[in-house]
């Protein structure tokens, strides 16, 4: 990838429970979790403090080539949080941008549908955006102080279409909106690990 060799490839997933830690997380301020709580923790090297993940969140990991994508770090998240306001647009949920937080809000009031959290090294980019669509959110708060932020508000597809949303559901739409925003063609990579090399920018390996 680093060389160019390897196509832009997406993998969506739903992860087990897990809480990550970016390279910010406070553990003391951020950690609260009750002593019988069964759930890893993992270091990553992504930006950005701790976050929760479990069952019924559709979690992206774009691995980007920045250098066929405007060498722009900023720009790449902007275009993330693009991405995730145009997969809501089905669903009739307007998401938002809130001024020095990243992320996806809906408002008001502020109640946070989608977490980003990425790294770049030689302008190839890891880890992604996790967005909420059928989960219990109270990790968030619970176990957790989220994203660092004190007093946030965690929402969900679900509860905010006011019916049962599945990832199944919503990973077409997110596939679709990741193509417009990146200006991507996606081919299917086979469930065993093998993958089509493409080395066109406009072609994309998609995994979920």
């Amino acid at each position: 990838m680093s060389q160019g060799a390897i196509p832009d490839t997406v993998i969506l997933l739903e992860h087990p429970p897990v809480i990550t830690l970016g390279r910010r997380t406070d553990e003391s301020a951020e950690l609260h979790l009750p002593e019988s709580t069964e759930v890893e923790i993992v270091e990553t090297d992504r930006g950005g403090k701790s976050t929760y993940h479990g069952p019924g969140q559709l979690v992206c990991y774009p691995v980007i080539d920045l250098k066929r994508h405007g060498r722009d770090v900023k720009q790449y998240v902007r275009n993330l949080e693009e991405a995730l306001i145009r997969t809501l647009v089905p669903f009739a949920l307007e998401g938002e941008r809130i001024d020095e937080l990243t992320g996806v809000w809906l408002t008001p009031p502020p109640r946070k549908i989608a977490s980003i959290g990425v790294h770049v090294s030689r302008w190839v980019t890891t880890h992604g955006y996790a967005l909420n669509v059928n989960l219990d959110p109270a990790p968030f708060t619970e176990w957790i102080t989220a994203c660092g932020l004190e007093d946030a508000a965690f929402t969900t597809i679900s509860r905010e279409a006011g019916r049962d949303v599945t990832v199944d559901e919503v990973r077409p739409h997110a596939i679709a909106a990741l193509a417009e925003v990146f200006d991507l063609e996606f081919d299917d990579l086979p469930a065993d690990g093998g993958a089509g090399l493409w080395p066109q920018p406009t072609h994309a390996g998609l995994s979920a």
